[in-house]
Formats: C-alpha cells, sequence, structure tokens
C-alpha cells in the first residue's frame, strides 16, 4: 500500500478531524488530503495566531483554506502570558503547544469533531521537540507520521498533487530565532518578524534571523534541494527595519 493511499484510509476512518493549520507545507497537504476524502462539513482547520506566529503566514492560510473550500477559524493564543514560555528553556515548546492543543480540544469537543490532527512527519523524529509531550498528554493524532511520510515524500506528493506550497520553505514559530535563556519579549519577536519580512522582499527562497543580545545572524536558504546546506552570515548590529 503506497503512503498516500494509507493516509487517506487514516483520515476516512477519523470520519471529522480538526485540523492545526499553520500554513506550512505540511500542514497544507494534511489538510488538502483530508478534503479529498472527508466531506467540507467534516473538516475544520484552525490557525493560531501569537506574537511567534509570522504575520504574512495567516494571509498564506486564509487562501489554501478558502480555496480547498474548507471551514476556516482563526484563534488567539497567549504564549507570552505564560512566564515559563517566557523564560526561554529548553522546553519552552512544550508550553506553547500545551496551550495551543488544549484550545483545540476544547473546540473540537464542542463541534463533536472526533480527532484533533497536527501535521508531524517521520523526519521530526530527527529534531528537538519537546512539544511532542503536549501532543501526546492531549491525545492530538499525526496521521502524516502514521501514514510513514517523511519531510521529502510530503514534498513529492504535493509536486504531484499541483500544491503551490510543495517547494514552500520550512516554517518555524518566531520564537526560534532567540537563543534559550534570553527572554522572549513582543519587542523582540515583533523587531525579528519586521526583519524577516524585509529580508524576503530581496526574492529570498528562506531566510531567517536569529537574534542574540543586539547582534544578529542571517540564516538564507538560497533555493531548494533535498539536502541544500544554509548559507550563513554573521552581521553585526543592525539597524534596519526597527533592529
Amino acid at each position: 500500500m503506497s503512503k498516500l493511499k494509507k493516509l487517506k484510509n487514516i483520515l476516512s476512518r477519523m470520519q471529522s478531524v480538526l485540523v492545526a493549520y499553520s500554513g506550512g507545507g505540511d500542514s497544507t497537504f494534511l489538510l488538502k488530503t483530508a478534503s479529498l476524502v472527508l466531506p467540507p462539513d467534516k473538516i475544520l482547520a484552525v490557525t493560531a495566531v501569537s506574537a511567534t506566529y509570522p504575520s504574512e503566514e495567516l494571509v498564506f492560510s486564509r487562501k489554501m483554506a478558502k480555496a480547498f473550500g474548507l471551514r476556516h477559524r482563526i484563534i488567539k493564543t497567549r504564549e507570552l502570558k505564560d512566564k515559563r514560555f517566557v523564560a526561554n528553556p529548553q522546553n519552552r515548546c512544550y508550553f506553547c503547544k500545551k496551550e495551543l492543543f488544549t484550545k483545540l480540544d476544547k473546540i473540537a469537543r464542542k463541534e463533536k469533531i472526533n480527532f484533533v490532527l497536527d501535521a508531524s512527519n517521520v523526519s521530526d523524529e530527527n529534531d528537538f521537540r519537546p512539544g511532542s509531550k503536549a501532543r501526546q498528554e492531549l491525545g492530538v493524532r499525526s496521521p502524516l507520521k502514521e501514514a510513514g511520510f517523511t519531510k521529502e515524500d510530503i514534498r513529492k506528493t504535493s509536486k504531484e498533487m499541483g500544491l503551490i506550497s510543495w517547494d514552500k520553505p520550512a516554517l518555524a514559530c518566531l520564537a526560534s530565532r532567540i537563543p534559550y535563556g534570553i527572554k522572549i519579549s513582543n519587542n523582540i519577536l515583533e523587531r525579528i518578524n519586521k526583519a524577516e519580512n524585509f529580508l524576503k522582499t530581496l526574492k529570498l527562497k528562506q531566510v531567517r534571523l536569529r537574534h542574540y543580545n543586539g547582534l544578529c545572524r542571517i540564516e538564507v536558504l538560497h533555493r531548494y534541494t533535498p539536502f541544500n546546506e544554509q548559507a550563513k552570515f554573521g552581521c553585526g548590529k543592525a539597524k534596519k527595519p526597527g533592529l
């Protein structure tokens, strides 16, 4: 059985799903596949917006959910109200995901939806992801992982399906740009977001700006290939935009 067929079988058996939809390539693929096997009224895409979420991604998530003909709800998370998250420990993602999945679980229960889904896949097992503990605690399912999809599988199948997200750069929350132990603030996150949006106007395929107490490091992926290396450039104090 192909991985795609296995994924479709898993989703079909669920009957109704709430998809944690960030607008990234993985969750877009999951959402699209769900739309191929379940009626539109049995799918709810939910996008969580906060200071850690890149602002331009909301536009994309709205566009794709509309294109798929699915219900799409925007909610707000307030991880910056959690002192444990703000302190920026190594397990900061746990606190963020715990709040997110708790809210999604409440929505699913209210809407009488059988399962809450995220887009974790097999490749994620190679990364340090403390947020996975929150997923397990709240019973969130990861169909891509269950069907054996890797990141490369998702890109390849997305391309075959004609999804514009097939080569979309990996999406990571803005808090990941701040080294552990450095306090996270709304001001820092806004500065990083503005700087990255400016850098993207240079038509770079993928760019991230790492914050180091007044210094920054710009990481650029100039083109996508499966095992392409990032070109990393150090820079001094950034003065534009807003840093």
